[in-house]
């Protein structure tokens, strides 16, 4: 009977040992390496050669580089974010209209979510060649979107967007089925109108779809990498070196790991307080 209870006891336990094993290996030890390595040297191999307290900190809040990898973040990250949820609401409100064709322009709103991001870079940077690109051919302009620091931000912005549209069309679409369609009906006798009616019922009622639409947004704009470095390499003149790719530079390009183990650790904090911010802002959202 003891062993039985025994085995009760630590059954459950034995269930969760894989999931664990590869959440210390994959995800709590790194974490935890990327604390230590914060506040040493390293080596061009990533070993520590010697500690140095809160240098590695002091250092990049003092660097220039690093400050203005910041503002790019933010700049970009509100960009994409206000513009990827208010396209994706959009296109999900006009495909929901009882309209012919309503299901190949789903499938065509929704297409960008399945190219990947290196795939999309490389096919924009044919679309804003200053000499060969159709944007300037169709615009009637001159204008180097990827190598002029006013207009390469603007540039990997818009693929961004472009690529987070089917995400952000897919969840609204599937949260317009949940509203009753009642509530357009008794609007309608009252005499609303048709944006009456999404102000006051559409976007309340998909409030906590918008709410988490919103926070996987900000997190993936923060993150962002792959367009960068396909399309810019953080040019020109740092106007697109985002916080992610200023990390990539001091790991890989300068071999400071240290370095950029504190700027991840700051990325880490950054993406922490964002996301208690908006859930401060969950008290707004109606369930």
């Amino acid at each position: 009977m003891k062993r039985r209870s025994f085995f009760r006891v630590v059954e459950p336990y034995l269930y969760l040992a894989p999931a664990m094993i590869f959440f210390v290996l994959f995800l709590f030890w790194p974490f935890f390496k990327t604390i230590r390595l914060s506040f040493a040297m390293t080596t061009p191999l990533g070993e520590v050669a010697s500690n140095v307290g809160l240098s590695n900190y002091i250092s990049i809040f003092t660097s220039q580089k690093f400050l203005n990898s910041l503002f790019v973040t933010f700049k970009y990250a509100i960009m994409t974010v206000v513009f990827s949820i208010a396209f994706g609401f959009i296109l999900a409100i006009v495909s929901s209209e009882d309209i012919k064709g309503t299901n190949f322009f789903r499938t065509v709103f929704a297409l960008p979510m399945a190219i990947s991001a290196a795939a999309a870079s490389v096919v924009f940077m044919f679309i804003f060649h200053s000499s060969m690109g159709i944007l300037n051919k169709v615009l009637g302009t001159n204008i180097g979107w990827l190598t002029d620091p006013k207009y390469a931000l603007i540039a990997v912005t818009l693929v961004t967007v472009w690529m987070n549209i089917g995400l952000n069309f897919i969840y609204v679409t599937a949260a317009l089925q949940s509203v009753p369609m009642d509530l357009y009906e008794s609007a309608s006798l009252e005499g609303a109108g048709f944006f009456d009616k999404h102000r006051h019922i559409t976007i309340p009622c998909i409030s906590p779809t918008l709410f988490f639409l919103l926070i996987i947004n900000v997190i993936n704009a923060v993150q962002a990498y792959a367009q960068v470095k396909m399309m810019t390499q953080g040019g020109p003149a740092n106007s697109t070196n985002v916080i992610v790719y200023e990390i990539y530079q001091e790991a890989f390009m300068n071999s400071r790991f240290g370095m950029a183990c504190a700027e991840s650790m700051i990325l880490f904090a950054i993406l922490l307080v964002l996301t208690l911010l908006q859930f401060r802002l969950e008290k707004k959202v109606t369930y």
